[in-house]
């Protein structure tokens, strides 16, 4: 898939691998090739520093960019998925398991989408229902008993609002996660890599850090939902997406997101290994400061975090 934006880069590359492939002992395009390239960084450059918050909505939902496992696969070594909820069933939309990251033994937890049709139906685009939280509520209490460091990465459309799903208690099954969460004495800290939405992005997100990849995106409501609720009008789904201060400088300005973390030139898809390794370093950086403060601080620390989120100081000027 080709967004809009990307064409023009896109077309360039193209021409480059064709003159290489052209390109023989007795027929040189090096020159033109050097040309082509230094034109194809500077437009992509140019393209990537004025992107609106609708196509930073489009990069955060494109189909190639890495995706849960992509990341377990780059950042994790020796990872165990566990299953169910004891409950009801194992909801396939959240994945969770034990993983070494460096020095640490750490729970891995997170929303999978996929790849292809028959993916995406076994983990509903990445939407999960309660038993999904119910079963990442039961991980993170038990990673909290040996304390071992939990890391989250979000990556959903939001809670699937389907019938069985409200029957067997979605809403308390994310109220549940929010209130494990908030009390739970371990490292924690959260990765917005794609889409972040709603309160399916939220019951993951309650972590004493919360870094977000570049062109990702975390709201209350989607674009389209938005557009829909207020103007009734397809046509302002930008407007909307703009609004709604949705990407990843708009939630650090508002005191919400931690730190925001570069992609490779043209988004996570173009080059996942490069975007893995500076999510590596972030991870990192941010574990060795949680580990150092004892359990009392954490909690007050991760306390006033949220409950300073939404102030605001109302002025008579």
């Amino acid at each position: 898939m080709i967004l809009d934006f990307e064409r023009p880069i896109i077309d360039l590359e193209k021409k480059i691998s064709e003159l290489r492939g052209l390109s023989t002992e007795t027929v040189d395009f090096s020159n033109e090739i050097r040309r082509l390239e230094s034109k194809a960084r500077r437009l992509q450059k140019e393209v990537f520093a004025d992107l609106s918050a609708q196509q930073k909505v489009q990069l955060a939902r494109h189909p190639g960019r890495p995706y849960l496992m992509d990341y377990v696969g780059l950042l994790m070594d020796d990872f165990v998925e566990l299953h169910g909820d004891r409950g009801f069933r194992d909801d396939p939309a959240i994945i969770g398991g034990m993983a070494q990251f460096d020095e640490w033994e750490v729970l891995v937890l997170g929303h999978q989408k996929g790849r292809n049709t028959k993916d995406n139906m076994l983990r509903n685009f990445g939407m999960a229902r309660p038993e999904g939280y119910r079963k990442a509520t039961r991980l993170m209490r038990l990673a909290s008993r040996f304390r071992r460091p939990i890391l989250c990465f979000i990556d959903t459309p939001g809670a699937y609002p389907g019938l069985g799903a409200e029957e067997r208690g979605q809403a308390e099954a994310i109220a549940k996660a929010l209130q494990v969460m908030a009390s739970l004495d371990c490292p924690m800290i959260s990765v917005v890599i794609g889409e972040g939405g709603s309160g399916g992005a939220l019951a993951l997100g309650v972590t004493d850090r919360i870094l977000m990849l570049e062109y990702s995106i975390y709201s209350v409501i989607s674009p389209e939902g938005c557009a829909s609720i207020l103007w009734r009008d397809p046509s302002k789904i930008g407007e909307a997406a703009a609004q709604l201060k949705l990407t990843a400088p708009d939630l650090m300005s508002l005191g919400i997101c931690d730190e925001i973390i570069p992609e490779a030139a043209g988004g996570a898809h173009r080059n996942a290994a490069l975007t893995a390794a500076k999510l590596r370093a972030s991870i990192k950086k941010h574990l060795r400061e949680l580990t150092e403060m004892s359990t009392t601080e954490l909690l007050d620390k991760r306390y006033q975090k949220f409950r300073t989120m939404g102030a605001f100081v109302e002025s008579t000027g």
